[in-house]
């Protein structure tokens, strides 16, 4: 017997106006899995998670959420997901506690359940002990735990994440993930959209990168690394950065781009041995120290651009 799917999508399609925005799309979620749906600005990612999330009705093709199709059967669908938009939906003139009895509220919790929903959530969250202040007077990654906290409340099936650590310091961002992760370990499905090729690349079982309104590629990050598997990177620094260093370092054999990355220049190639003899010649004949040196195989954000058309 065939195991339902967190999210079934079948040649999806959304135009508005004359403009394709989603071009006949089809992937699917397993449940429990952390899925990561990564594009470019205008490819359609957002279009997407819109008509997932009952924001958008699609122009043609088939969603299904839960097992409901999001069309026809909007109001089940959006009682099975939580939402967390970039841009907070939290209300700032209500108390943190406030917030998410509300949320509940809105979501049909039984009255008696939300508070002890909401006590155990703060507590996961460790926002109990600011449960009275209010919402507005948070930092930003204490606003991020509370819009996932009211996302949770209704005890959804699958959680929608979008870029959930944008803009966060680096604890707030580390906690946050942590929190997805055991989320994910207690069954919650988890479909996260971000710019953040390392986050992606950490917490995601597969990932689908949507080009131009089309599903480039989906497949687990370390397969599809394989996509672009002759590509290794070199990474240098010099005790020098003199003028014209870059466009010496773009003429050594084997080298098929440079790109400055602060004090350092990572050279892109199919065969770093050979890179790696005309940087110790170059730095020879120049009269250069070489300050660090390091090898790389392809990366997450390697397969993006190479599929995102970059």
């Amino acid at each position: 017997m065939r195991v339902a799917r967190a999210i079934e999508v079948e040649e999806l399609t959304k135009y508005y106006g004359s403009v394709l925005a989603v071009d006949h799309i089809t992937f699917y979620v397993e449940k429990g899995e952390i899925f990561g749906f990564l594009g470019p600005n205008g490819a359609g990612k957002t279009t997407t998670v819109r008509i997932l999330t009952g924001l958008t009705i699609p122009s043609s093709g088939i969603a299904r959420v839960a097992g409901y199709d999001v069309v026809r059967e909007p109001r089940e669908a959006k009682m099975s997901i939580g939402l967390v938009p970039e841009m907070s939906n939290i209300y700032s003139e209500l108390s943190v506690w406030d917030n998410v009895i509300f949320s509940g509220e809105i979501h049909g919790v039984p009255r008696g359940e939300r508070k002890e929903r909401a006590k155990d959530l703060l507590e996961m969250f460790k926002l109990y002990e600011k449960r009275q202040e209010k919402a507005g007077k948070l930092s930003k990654g204490l606003k991020r735990r509370l819009a996932i906290a009211m996302a949770l409340v209704h005890q959804p099936e699958i959680l929608f994440l979008d870029e959930p650590t944008s803009g966060l310091d680096v604890p707030s961002a580390r906690l946050l993930r942590e929190i997805v992760r055991k989320l994910n370990r207690e069954g919650t499905t988890v479909f996260l959209t971000t710019h953040n090729m390392e986050e992606a690349n950490s917490l995601c079982r597969r990932i689908a990168v949507i080009s131009r309104g089309r599903i480039a590629a989906i497949d687990s990050p370390e397969k599809l690394k394989i996509i672009v598997s002759r590509t290794h990177s070199v990474v240098v620094s010099f005790s020098d950065q003199r003028g014209q260093l870059k466009s010496r370092l773009e003429r050594l054999a084997g080298v098929e781009k440079v790109i400055e990355e602060g004090d350092k220049f990572r050279l892109y190639t199919g065969d770093p041995p050979t890179v790696l003899e005309g940087l110790f010649e170059l730095a020879r004949k120049e009269g250069l120290r070489i300050l660090s040196l390091n090898t790389s195989g392809p990366s997450l954000e390697d397969v993006f651009m190479r599929l995102a058309g970059g």
